[in-house]
């Protein structure tokens, strides 16, 4: 029986092992039947490989002449479908310099064709690149559309060039582009990146185009800028509200401690149904975390549960945050082990909480793991462990994690760091040590290197030491009032009651700042706050009654 060669369709259906195998003799094929074989082969293409074999095969079989611009622009467009990859590739697997190939090789490029390799060099990192390509399209007439303004304005960005920006700016007013919400919101966007939040304000004002992702992105040039206040009165005057508005606000109220705010604004998007996205449902719990608001964050990941939402790496470290700090740190692990994906900042998340628990062991072994995990660590993840051990009294271990921060796990020695092994040092009675590593380091100790090697002093009773550290502290910070009382403190324990008592003098002068102590407490559902010395509590009489009662009973019992 005589043998046909394959026609489009089992090209396409069984491609995958090597397209390139394939023939389809050019008469055979009109330039629709080219276009619809190309486009669902393009379709199926997973890799830039793959891509790479769809265009020998329509070079190899001569189908490129039938219809070169649309063939070209189509594979063209493609590989901007493909995430960035190392910068360190070749030529021959390097998508923008294959883009570029591709683009070079069109006989008549069209505004399409300019605007998908200016996207290309936006999306692999090579802006300036894509702002020559804009330069070129104008010079060889080629007009510009509502789509290019968006992609050059990205890579105005990407540049930190606000003059540009500036400048595309009255090119799309001379073209008449400003109309366009896409181009608006681009502008706008753009704006808020440089924290020109007047000039977007003002596109915002004068615009009659605005849509809702205008006012989200103005929202988050406020939230990104500090200025919640102004962020508020937008998103109260807003007709319509979507997921995006409620979670940046969220997030804005988060980010800057404002945690109850978060809270309220959170649940009055649940009363009114707004499913709530990750970024909101993360907010949410850092704000329970901080509170210690235990039922809500629980209520939080009931609903999750609930709604059945994919726990991705951030949802699930927004989790284990949250159960660590409110001192369930068993439901924490028990999250961190079911999680199916977990990036750098879910490990932190873990080692950070087991470290809060002076679970000091297992967070050298959860660190190990994640070693082994191939995730590399940063100055987070060391600090975690450091406390870990600290907090466990594991000097071997800790001395031998700081001396391989840099050879080894390639992080560099911060303050926090120090800082951490001072007090561990500290702690253990290695005071001796803990000064030579203070006077031996590069950037000078800070407030809370030389307060943790005070802390030391005070445990052990090194007096000289000690007054040494504290006037590293009170240089600089002066107004702390915490050294003082330390330093009180080291000086009582060694019976120098004159100096105590010239201590409480330099306290009592007024110049110094005495911080409160703070607490929290819910109970039925209802967070309480009590100030140390303070009687702002509407049942503070009946508390104290309770307390002396408590002391009474007990000076009795001795």
């Amino acid at each position: 029986m005589e043998s046909h060669p394959p026609g489009p369709c089992s090209l396409y259906q069984q491609f995958g092992n090597n397209v390139a195998k394939y023939f389809i003799p050019p008469l055979l094929l009109t330039d629709s039947a080219n276009k619809m074989t190309l486009n669902n082969l393009i379709k199926r293409c997973q890799t830039i490989k793959q891509i790479h074999q769809i265009h020998a095969h329509f070079l190899t079989k001569g189908l490129l002449f039938l219809s070169p611009c649309h063939i070209l622009t189509t594979i063209l467009y493609a590989i901007t479908t493909f995430k960035p990859i190392s910068s360190a590739s070749s030529p021959t697997t390097d998508p923008l310099s294959y883009a570029l190939s591709i683009f070079n090789n069109i006989p008549y490029p069209s505004t399409f064709s300019y605007n998908t390799i200016i996207r290309a060099h936006t999306l692999f990192s090579s802006p300036l690149n894509a702002v020559v390509l804009f330069s070129q399209m104008r010079t060889v007439s080629i007009p510009p559309d509502f789509y290019s303004f968006p992609f050059l304005l990205k890579a105005c960005s990407q540049l930190c060039s606000h003059s540009l920006a500036q400048t595309i700016h009255s090119q799309v007013l001379k073209l008449g582009f400003i109309c366009d919400v896409f181009v608006l919101n681009s502008l706008m966007r753009v704006y808020c990146i440089f924290h020109r939040l007047r000039d977007a304000q003002e596109l915002f004002d004068e615009s009659l185009y605005r849509d809702v992702v205008s006012c989200n992105t103005l929202i988050d040039g406020y939230v990104k800028a500090g200025d919640l206040a102004h962020a508020r009165q937008l998103f109260d005057t807003m007709p319509f509200r979507d997921a995006v508005s409620w979670g940046t606000l969220v997030a804005g109220y988060a980010q800057s401690d404002q945690c109850q705010e978060a809270i309220q604004l959170f649940c009055n998007m649940m009363d009114l149904d707004i499913k709530p996205d990750n970024i909101a449902l993360v907010s949410a719990l850092s704000a329970c975390a901080r509170l210690g608001e235990l039922e809500q964050g629980k209520n939080i990941h009931r609903y999750i549960e609930l709604n059945q939402i994919r726990v991705d790496s951030f949802l699930s470290t927004g989790l284990v945050d949250f159960y660590a700090k409110c001192g369930y740190i068993n439901t924490a692990i028990e999250i961190f082990e079911s999680s199916q994906e977990k990036n750098l900042f879910t490990w932190n998340a873990m080692l950070v909480g087991l470290a809060m628990h002076g679970l000091g062991r297992l967070s050298l072994v959860y660190f190990s793991r994640m070693i082994e995990a191939r995730i590399k660590p940063d100055g987070v993840t060391i600090l975690g462990a450091l406390v870990g051990c600290s907090h466990a009294g594991l000097v071997d271990e800790a001395r031998k994690l700081f001396d391989e921060m840099e050879s080894v796990y390639g992080v560099s020695k911060e303050l926090k760091h120090y800082g951490c092994m001072a007090d561990l040092l500290g702690r253990a009675g290695l005071i001796e040590e803990a000064l030579e590593m203070i006077k031996k380091m590069p950037m000078g100790g800070d407030v809370f290197v030389w307060s943790g090697l005070l802390g030391g002093c005070r445990i052990h009773g090194n007096v000289e030491i000690a007054e040494a550290a504290a006037e590293h502290v009170m240089k600089l910070k002066p107004e702390d009032g915490g050294v003082y009382k330390v330093l009180a403190d080291v000086y009582a324990n060694a019976d120098r009651w004159e100096d105590v008592v010239k201590i409480r003098r330099s306290l009592d002068a007024g110049k110094i700042k005495k911080n409160a102590g703070c607490s929290l407490i819910q109970l039925n559902g209802v967070m309480h706050e009590f100030v140390s010395g303070d009687s702002l509590h509407p049942d503070s009489d009946e508390i104290y009654l309770i307390l002396d009662g408590i002391n009474t009973h007990q000076l009795e019992s001795f």
